[in-house]
Parts: structure tokens; sequence; C-alpha cells
């Protein structure tokens, strides 16, 4: 895992090589320094030598200064290949994303996705820019600290093989627990951003309904859950320093025993007994420095876990199919289509259906909520793909089309309306980014957004707010559909996109793309029969499946659901 998470790093390898040449050089001032300062005791001020105890002072003071600009300059380099590498795990999740299907959004929830592209890479960025000081310094300054104590005094280091073990043992058995705690403590963050994005979303809605302090409380709910796992986890990790420190005190009070007894007897001199307490602080101060690493590698490796897991997704709408195919028409056919949002799930969402749609016909697909109109004109730009049978574009299967060129060939217009931020021109070029003024105010004629612009604040250059929420719903739809006009698609499909917008001005929209665009396919789902009564044909479905299909007139006469819906929306109208 971790060699797959630091692959991300190679843009910012030189970094890490001047950041592991800087802790070389640096923990080799530092281990210098104690021998320089046995010196100055041993022979400098045990005989009185002036001249020696400053030039070695000064050469002390040299290497410490090295040592200094060698730690600045290491950790400038730690910085910016950990702020790198989590640049470029951002990216690569955020690139996966992109590629996503609706079916592999549905198998990830929005916060937890969130907290995936922050939180977790955060905590690998972090890592690295703290990490890679100590995880070089450590090892190297441990290992050349104990080969020099014994070179000092071998009996008084061999104390070290005793503390070594002893600190081992007990950092793995803090590891071994708080690791799975981690991975406890990014999941009840990715609650705490649920509820803060759905209340957030809805805001309008808890006020309208006065809900705030059921809001709070969940809220209270999940931010209790977060702080009873993070002092779980955080609690464990603790116990660290304490097992650290129990280890070290206990190593410098036998050291301390063992080399004053050797000095009464005269085995060792004060100054050896001086430095080597120095080298005996660096070897445990190293062993300090390698527990925190394993602590954050710890933590690190639930996060990259979490993070591969978005990286590693199989998208499952694929181009391994695709030939050098356009769609020229808009002609669509269905045969014997079956889906299911999930393979192992137990029925189908949509079964046998079957129809055909000629370019340039307006075809309109009605019945009552919940039979999958929706998921049935979502198969057409494949954002999801069929379980079974054959879905064609001018005759050629929907997979044979490269996935960019498919969805440019088709505009659909959401049941849930989307505006972002910026003005309302800018929104209208999602549709077509080097659109002309005069190819916007068409689509926006056609789309009947030509009797509100002039009220907007700047008219075209007007900001809009978040989701556009300076617009009313009739308004925000008709900026959809004229942002979905101005592609000039092949097929243009309307999920019931006009339910905000009154009769009148419906049926101008409608007769515009009549006038207007011709040659476009078009697909209407509605509520309301109003909606799809002038269609070529429409479409009644039931359950998943097909009931009718025909004309208004022929339904009218022969089709029972097509008739209760009618006559009840007409009842609607009478009162």
């Amino acid at each position: 895992m971790l060699k797959r998470i630091f692959s991300y790093m190679k843009k910012y390898r030189m970094y890490a090589v001047g950041a592991t040449v800087c802790v070389f050089f640096e923990t080799m001032f530092e281990l210098v320094i104690p021998l320089i300062m046995a010196n100055i005791v041993d022979v400098g001020v045990a005989n009185g030598d002036k001249a020696y105890i400053f030039r070695m002072g000064g050469l002390m003071a040299i290497c410490a200064l090295g040592s200094l600009a060698l730690g600045v300059g290491g950790s400038r380099f730690a910085a910016v290949c950990g702020q790198g590498l989590g640049a470029e795990l951002r990216k690569a999740e955020y690139r996966k994303l992109q590629g996503f299907s609706f079916a592999n959004t549905d198998r990830f929830r929005t916060s937890s996705l969130i907290t995936r592209l922050t939180s977790d890479v955060t905590t690998i960025q972090n890592s690295v820019s703290t990490g890679i000081r100590p995880a070089f310094r450590a090892p190297l300054m441990m290992l050349t600290a104990i080969i020099v104590s014994f070179t000092i005094n071998a009996k008084l280091a061999v104390i070290f093989m005793v503390a070594v073990p002893v600190l081992g043992v007990l950092l793995f058995q803090i590891i071994f627990h708080v690791r799975p705690l981690y991975t406890k403590m990014q999941g009840a963050i990715d609650l705490v951003n649920r509820i803060i994005q759905e209340n957030l979303t809805a805001i309008r809605v808890v006020k309208a309904y006065v809900r705030g302090d059921y809001e709070i409380e969940k809220f209270e709910k999940v931010n209790t859950n977060l702080r009873t796992n993070s002092e779980k986890a955080f609690r464990l990790a603790a116990l660290n320093m304490p097992a650290m420190q129990l280890v070290m005190y206990t190593t410098i009070l036998c050291i301390l025993w063992f080399g004053g007894r050797q000095i009464q007897i005269g085995g060792l001199k004060v100054g050896e007994l001086t430095g080597f307490l120095s080298y005996v602080m660096q070897v445990l101060n190293s062993m300090m420095m390698i527990s925190n690493i394993f602590m954050m590698l710890t933590r690190s490796l639930a996060s990259g876990k979490r993070i591969l897991e978005v990286i590693d997704e199989d998208i499952d709408i694929k181009e391994d199919r695709v030939k050098d195919s356009s769609v020229e028409r808009g002609d669509i056919t269905f045969q014997h289509v079956y889906f299911k949002y999930k393979k192992e799930a137990p029925e189908f969402v949509l079964s046998d259906i079957s129809f055909e749609i000629k370019s340039g016909q307006t075809i309109g697909i009605i019945g009552q909520t919940g039979a999958a109109k929706s998921t049935l004109v979502q198969l057409i730009p494949r954002l999801y793909d069929i379980t079974s049978g054959s879905l064609l574009i001018d005759g050629r299967p929907v997979y044979e089309y490269p996935l960019k060129h498919l969805r440019d060939s088709i505009a659909m217009v959401l049941q849930k309306n989307t505006l972002f931020s910026g003005t309302v021109k800018e929104n209208l070029r999602w549709g077509k980014e080097d659109a002309t003024d005069e190819e916007i105010e068409k689509a926006c004629r056609i789309a009947c957004v030509d009797e509100f612009i002039d009220r907007l604040e700047n008219g075209y250059e007007t900001e809009m707010g978040q989701g556009g929420v300076n617009v009313s719903g009739g308004q925000k739809q008709r900026l959809c559909i004229a942002r979905a006009i101005l592609k000039r698609p092949k097929v243009l499909i309307l999920d019931d996109s006009t339910s905000a917008v009154d009769t009148a001005t419906e049926a101008k929209i409608r007769s515009a793309l009549a006038e207007e665009l011709p040659d476009m396919t078009k697909i209407i789902i509605a509520q309301r029969i109003s909606s799809v009564a002038h269609a070529d044909q429409i479409i009644i479905l039931e359950d998943g499946r097909i009931d009718a299909v025909g004309t208004h007139e022929k339904l009218l006469a022969s089709n029972q659901i097509y008739q209760e819906i009618y006559y009840s929306q007409q009842e609607g109208a009478d009162l």
C-alpha cells in the first residue's frame, strides 16, 4: 500500500532526495558534537588548555550552525514533498471520480468521498511533511550513536540491547490496538460530514419546518461518536510517550549507576561518561522519534486504504468496445432491455423494454411515481449500462460510441436542476464553451428565458447564488433547458424539467422546440398529460414495464392507466 501511495510522489522525488541528504549531514554534525564535548572535558579542561577549549568550542559552534542550516533545508524540502504528494493524491482521486458512473457514485456516500479527498489526504501529506526528517534521522542517529557508544564503553552499551527490545514490544502492542481505531475515527468523520452536508443542502426545509433543534440533536450524536472514537484512539496512542519515557529514564538510571561505579574503580573517565550520556540521549530520542513515526504511519495506512478504495474502484462503464462511430441522426432503439442497479438485486428495475424512436420525433414518457421513467432515459447516454438486451443509437450499440462523443450528442435536463456559481452567461456556456452571444440569445428565446432575463439585476452578467438561489424554480428550469439547447444535441431529454413552469410558458417552449429544432429527437418525461399530448408517440411505464405505446387520442380511447391519469388531472383543473 505504501509503495502505491508513494508512487504519486514521483514528480517530487528530488525534493525527497534533498531532504534525505540534508538529514544525513545534519545527523553527522550532531553526532560529532558529543565527541568534541568529551575531548573538551578530558583534554582541554583536564590540562587547563584554553586554546584547545576555544578551538574545539569554535568547531562545535560550526557543527551546530551547519546542523541548523541543514535542518531548515531538510524541513523545507520535506514540506514541499508532502504537499506535492497530497496534491497528486487529490488530483488522482478527483480524476477517478470524474470517470465514475452513477452506479460507482452510488457505492460511496458524498460525505465519505469528501472526507477521502480532504481529511485522509491531509493525514498522509502531513505524515510525509513531518515524517521524512525523523524517518531518516532517527535510524541513522540511533545506529551511529550505538556504534560510538560501544567504542566508548562496550559494557555500558550492552544496556541498549535490553532497552530497545523492551520498547519494541511495548510499541507493537500499542500500534496493534490503535490501528483499527484510526479506521473507525475516519468513518466517524464521514458521518459528521454527511449530517453537515444534508443540513446545509436542505437548510430552507429545516427552517420551514422549524427542525433546527432536531438537526442539532442529530449532529450532537455523530459529533459525540467522533469524539468518542477519537478519544479511544488518541488515549491509546498517548501511551506511546509514557512507555518511551519509562524505558528512557530506566536506561539512564542504569547507565548512571554502572557508569558511576566504573568511574570509582578507574575504568571510565568523567568526560567519557558525559559523552556517553549524550549518545544515550540521542539513542533514546531516536527511539522516541521512531515510535512517533510508527504512530503516524499507522494512521496514514488507515487513510491510505480509504484513498486507494476510491482510486481502485472498478468503473463499470468501460470503453473497451468503442469503435470510430459518431451519432449522426438520433434514432434510438430499445430491444428487450432489462436493467437493475446491482447484479445481485433480486428484481429488475426495467423489464423487457422495446420501442423505437425515429430522428426528429417527439416522444412522451408518462407513468406513476416510481415507474422508472428517469432510469429509462439515463440508459441512453450510458449514465448506467443496461443489464441485458440491446440499446441502439443510429443502429449501433451505445457501447460502440466514445462516451465523450455520445454524451455530447445527448443533452439531458434532469429532475434536479443544477446551476453553478458564476454568471448566467457562464452557466449557459456549460452547453457550449465558445457560444456566441447570438447563439445564447437564440437558445434563451426557445426556452423562454428572454421573458425574465432583463428583470435580473445585470441580465446575462448576473451572478448566480449557490445552486441558483436568486432565481425561481421555473426560471432555473428554463435556464437549464437553454443550456441544453445550446449544445445543439441530436437527442434532447427533458426529465420532468417543466414541472415548475406554467402551462402557457410550457406550450411556448414546446412550440419553439418543434419550429426551431425539427431534426432533434426529443424525449419528454412528464407528470402532466398536457406536457406530452402533442408527442408523436407516448410511452406508458408501469412498474418498470411498458404498458402501452401510442398517440394521445389512441391511449385516451383504449388505455385504462392513461385514462385514469387524464381524468384525474381534468378533475383537478376543474377544481
